[in-house]
């Protein structure tokens, strides 16, 4: 024999059920917008560049940031010589997220590398700053006095070679003839001045780069001004055209400046993927980006000029489709 319910205990399981669904609709029209797809998450790679350089701290602060954001992304960095070489390992299924130069993006694509039909940007990040470092009691003034000299050019594969050479070039100077050039990055060039195997030596990063800081620290350093190349660097046509004449404030190496604004050559970083990247990773990554601007801001300077109004303005690439979708998420 079944015992029927009183009527007023079926009414109340009525009522509280349809309770429930009021309290958790906020969460279910999220659920359901989303598709019902779960966060994103699994092994990551984004390469960044040598130990010692801007691109790799950042890389180790985004990576403890998106740890919040994102706990199922388990972000792994690799080092790299630098953008071209980052560009080339993102093409080669190495790493799903790098950081690149813009100019170097746009050698990589009119040299018709592989794969540069694919590369897609996520925001434009900081910019880089072209450094010339010779130590404080040299006779160079500018970069015509670098003949004969054995000069530090960054690795091979690297933006800041790619850069170097074309201010040699606009310097009147030919890079294999007239310089001695020392193929090694900017884990080693600081050393390398210090104990005078180099006289000089090139650098592009972010304000300040850490290794120069420390060099300047412990020896006598001066940062020669590069702003009498600009003009001649631009008359080499389209491929020169992401550089712009900017000034390195007195007080990004106090002690290799003596109170001096220096002029030199900057040029835009990119957070790059690939077309096929997932969206929703992506918009993630994106998102954090822009949100940790205050945070890694704190320890590389140079992030503090990531800034929501102009991360949309990725010349030559074309924003990823889930990178896209976050800036027209947060748009007013």
């Amino acid at each position: 024999m079944v015992t029927a319910l009183p009527r007023t205990t079926g009414r109340r399981t009525v009522l509280t059920a349809i309770a429930a669904l009021v309290a958790l609709g906020p969460a279910l029209w999220w659920l359901f917008s989303m598709g019902g797809a779960p966060s994103p998450g699994g092994r990551v790679t984004l390469a960044t560049g040598v130990p010692t350089g801007v691109y790799a701290r950042y890389g180790e602060l985004l990576k403890q940031d998106l740890a919040h954001d994102m706990p199922e992304v388990d972000l792994r960095l690799t080092r790299s010589e630098g953008s071209i070489d980052n560009l080339r390992q993102l093409v080669a299924g190495r790493a799903e997220f790098t950081i690149a130069t813009a100019d170097a993006v746009a050698t990589y694509k009119i040299r018709g590398e592989r794969g540069a039909d694919r590369l897609r940007a996520c925001a434009r990040l900081y910019d880089d700053y072209m450094q010339l470092v010779v130590p404080k009691k040299s006779a160079v003034r500018s970069t015509k006095d670098l003949r004969r000299l054995r000069v530090g050019v960054g690795a091979d594969g690297s933006g800041v070679q790619l850069i170097t050479r074309r201010l040699l070039e606009a310097a009147g100077l030919d890079f294999d003839k007239d310089i001695t050039p020392v193929r090694v990055g900017i884990d080693r060039m600081p050393k390398l001045l210090e104990r005078g195997k180099l006289d000089a030596f090139f650098w592009s990063g972010g304000l300040p780069t850490t290794a120069v800081q420390h060099l300047a620290q412990h020896f006598p350093v001066r940062l020669v001004q590069l702003g009498d190349l600009s003009q001649e660097l631009h008359r080499q046509g389209e491929r020169t055209r992401y550089y712009r004449a900017a000034v390195m404030p007195a007080d990004a190496y106090p002690l290799a400046q003596d109170g001096e604004a220096v002029k030199t050559i900057a040029v835009a970083n990119l957070l790059v993927t690939l077309d096929r990247e997932d969206a929703a990773l992506t918009e993630g990554i994106t998102r954090t980006v822009i949100n940790s601007r205050d945070w890694i801001g704190r320890e590389v300077h140079a992030a503090q000029k990531v800034d929501l109004r102009t991360a949309v303005f990725t010349d030559p690439l074309e924003l990823h489709e889930g990178a896209r979708r976050y800036y027209v998420s947060v748009k007013p």
